[in-house]
């Protein structure tokens, strides 16, 4: 009796609002703000108070939706939400979307024409105090066995946030494979990732009334600042550590923390696998796999480990994600047949002509033209030995090096570039990259992209297993 005086009090005050018989109050209580979505395609803001239930949600929205409350059904996440339920247990945060649809009992159908939804009997209602919440799977279906029942913390699927610029828990959302609408409700629950990534589960959809409809899933980030209809892309290896299991590296037991997908499952904190990846991303020791693109394997060297979705590595920040990403493009294009300008402040990619011989490659970008073997200002004949800029040789002989004036224009303690890198370096036997050791073993790896030979600094070959037990040392 209580609900329906609220309901008439709800009613009335909406009348005269629109009437402008009075003026719209502004509420002064601080709660969640949600969007609701009508099939219809009305849209109503509405904001959430602590301790409201579903019949609560169901009550404010009658007057603008022209319906009675138990006319109402508030679907969200795949779910339809009973009365009883409180919305503190659903999950929800700013910017949540809602979906409210009206539902005509089967004994009223019969002489009405444009029916939204389809039909719940009376047995489908499942009204009362003992009607459960959203599905738990929609929040924990990364864990199995007894680690969804195990206690503690909720599991969390996580996204890289662009707007917190840091990592950030995801949510699991659902809608209608064919219209995109996301008034629809699971005929069963997902239980896996596979259930997840590929359209096999199905639903009813209230927008587009196809019974079954394809169920899509999607992500959402979870810090409510997103705009719109944002999807996230799920961090699939971040997982929360529920079941305490420590670093691989630092043998600490945080939380979250990344799980590789190698058979053992070793598992790294989310900080050391930061350092994992700053250090081969500094030695550019990323792999460049034809399937999986640049990226990086279990730190233990398991088989079948490697990184498939390169979200991963927004954890580096934006700035070594950027270097990462340039990084990786050059992989590409050396690995690809192609060449990197060697201009000063450009390296852009450049892809010969298929079946192309010449050696005089043009940059689009910064227009130098250059010598595809040597890396020098385009020339005739062959390559020099040493060149300056432009492919003209470094030794000058126009004045006499006793010349007095000779002395005096000299830069004391300056000796060409040329010189100097003759004297500090040796050139990776592979690329002829000039490399400078400047301490620890002899064993060297070049970073150069697209070569990283293991050579000896002393033989200056292919690393053997000859020269580690020669002169591994030195």
């Amino acid at each position: 009796m209580t609900g329906m005086l609220g309901w008439l009090w709800d009613m009335l005050s909406y009348l005269l609002e629109v009437l402008g018989l009075v003026e719209r109050q502004v509420e002064e209580e601080q709660g969640v703000r949600v969007t609701v979505k009508a099939v219809s395609g009305q849209s109503l803001s509405l904001t959430l108070l602590e301790g409201w239930t579903v019949w609560d949600v169901k009550g404010h929205l009658a007057p603008q939706l022209a319906a009675q409350p138990e006319e109402i059904r508030i679907i969200f996440a795949g779910k339809e939400l009973r009365d009883g339920v409180s919305l503190d247990s659903c999950d929800l945060g700013n910017q949540s979307v809602l979906h409210a649809v009206t539902v005509v009992r089967k004994e009223q159908e019969v002489g009405l024409v444009g029916t939204e939804v389809r039909c719940l009997s009376d047995d489908e209602e499942g009204e009362g105090e003992g009607a459960e919440p959203l599905a738990a799977t929609l929040v924990d279906l990364q864990l199995e066995g007894a680690a969804r029942v195990a206690g503690g913390s909720p599991a969390h699927f996580y996204t890289w946030c662009s707007v917190q610029d840091s990592i950030s828990p995801a949510k699991l959302r659902v809608r209608c494979g064919a219209c995109g609408e996301g008034a629809v409700v699971l005929h069963q629950d997902p239980t896996c990732w596979s259930d997840v990534l590929a359209p096999v589960l199905t639903c009813s959809c209230a927008s587009c009334h196809l019974d079954p409809a394809p169920a899509a899933f999607y992500f959402r980030c979870g810090c409510g600042r997103h705009q719109g209809s944002d999807t996230a892309v799920p961090l699939y290896l971040v997982k929360s550590n529920l079941v305490s299991v420590p670093c691989l590296a630092c043998t600490g037991v945080e939380s979250p923390v990344v799980v590789w997908g190698c058979g053992e499952g070793h598992v790294t904190c989310v900080q050391c696998f930061l350092d994992y990846c700053r250090s081969r991303l500094s030695e550019r020791q990323f792999l460049l796999d034809p399937e999986a693109g640049y990226t990086l394997p279990c730190p233990v060297g398991c088989q079948d480990s490697l990184i498939t979705e390169p979200a991963h590595f927004r954890l580096l920040g934006r700035s070594l994600y950027s270097r990462y990403s340039v990084f990786g493009a050059e992989e590409l294009v050396l690995q690809a047949g192609g060449v990197l300008c060697p201009q000063p402040g450009c390296g852009a990619g450049i892809l010969p002509e298929e079946g192309g011989e010449c050696r005089r490659v043009g940059c689009t970008d910064c227009g130098f033209v250059f010598c595809r073997d040597c890396l020098q200002g385009a020339h005739l004949g062959e390559c020099l030995a040493e060149c300056g800029p432009g492919g003209e040789e470094a030794e000058y002989t126009s004045m006499d090096p006793a010349d007095p004036r000779a002395s005096r224009a000299r830069w004391t303690g300056a000796d060409p570039s040329s010189v100097t890198i003759r004297a500090l370096t040796k050139p990776c036997p592979r690329c002829r990259t000039p490399t400078e050791r400047s301490g620890g073993c002899m064993h060297m790896i070049c970073t150069k992209a697209g070569c990283g030979l293991h050579w000896c600094w002393v033989c200056q070959v292919e690393w053997t297993r000859e020269c580690m037990a020669n002169h591994w040392f030195g």
